[in-house]
């Protein structure tokens, strides 16, 4: 018969010589098989990615895909292996296959020359589509307006205004000009008066003054003719402010920027006719 021992109290071990075993902690097996399973789950998915790694570096056939020349062959172009004679036939072989788009430094063929691309037509500015009107072949020169035609360009105490010429010698003479090529521009134009001095623009507005030899001085007595409507008109542009036209504002010439106004290019057309004097 079995005996009984009833298990002595845990609070007093030393009575029968029993203790608890301290050794291991609770749930240590729990965590051993847990540290277990987690190393499999990594060794497995190691042993996945290393065969799929394997596979994908395997060589593909080579009649799936076009392969590339060697190094010496010239850059861009593209060979289709050649299929072996014991391949099975694939739809759509009898289809002639797309060749690569030839490049610039392999000719098609032996001895051939690229064939020149014609050249696009330079752009040309719509003023000067067509020749500038020249001046009447005379002595000299006048300069009538086109919105005020029996007004002239006339010089009164050194300034350049629009006026009426009447039948006066003098005021005919100073209404009188004689065209030169441009002191800055040779196919533009400078004005000269009756005793040589120069027509140019200082601040902007247009007076007579003597030509003082400078770069400043050829560039301000320099306008380049632009035709305009209507036919035989010309507006004066200057050399050393591209966009700037002479204009006459209250009768007075001056230099001011152009305006898309019809106001603005009917004041600054000028026609060039045979001389008053």
């Amino acid at each position: 018969m079995t005996e009984d021992k009833s298990r002595p109290p845990q609070d007093r071990p030393w009575e029968s010589g029993w203790a608890p075993d301290t050794t291991r902690a609770p749930g240590t097996r729990r965590l051993w098989l847990a540290g277990a399973l987690a190393l499999t789950t990594v060794t497995a998915c190691v042993t996945a990615i290393a065969v799929m790694d394997s596979q994908s570096g395997e060589r593909a056939p080579e009649s799936a895909e076009p392969t590339t020349l060697s190094n010496s062959a010239p850059g861009g172009l593209i060979s289709f292996a050649t299929p072996s004679g014991n391949s099975t036939p694939t739809p759509g072989k009898d289809r002639g296959r797309p060749s690569p788009t030839p490049t610039t430094s392999a000719p098609t063929s032996p001895g051939a020359s690229p064939k020149p691309r014609p050249k696009a037509p330079k752009p040309t500015e719509s003023h000067r589509t067509s020749p500038a009107p020249k001046p009447p072949k005379s002595n000299g020169i006048s300069i009538r307006s086109v919105n005020y035609p029996d007004r002239y360009w006339r010089v009164r105490d050194g300034y350049v205004r629009l006026d009426s010429i009447g039948s006066g010698p003098e005021q005919r003479e100073d209404a009188t000009f004689r065209r030169v090529a441009g002191l800055a521009d040779s196919s533009c134009y400078s004005f000269t008066t009756a005793d040589g001095r120069y027509l140019r623009h200082r601040s902007f507005v247009l007076v007579k003054d003597t030509d003082d030899g400078s770069a400043l001085f050829r560039k301000d007595a320099t306008f380049c003719p632009r035709p305009v409507y209507p036919s035989g008109a010309v507006m004066l542009e200057s050399v050393n402010y591209p966009g700037r036209f002479l204009r006459h504002r209250n009768f007075q010439l001056r230099l001011e920027p152009y305006q898309h106004d019809g106001q603005y290019r009917a004041d600054a057309s000028f026609r060039l006719v045979a001389g008053l004097d």
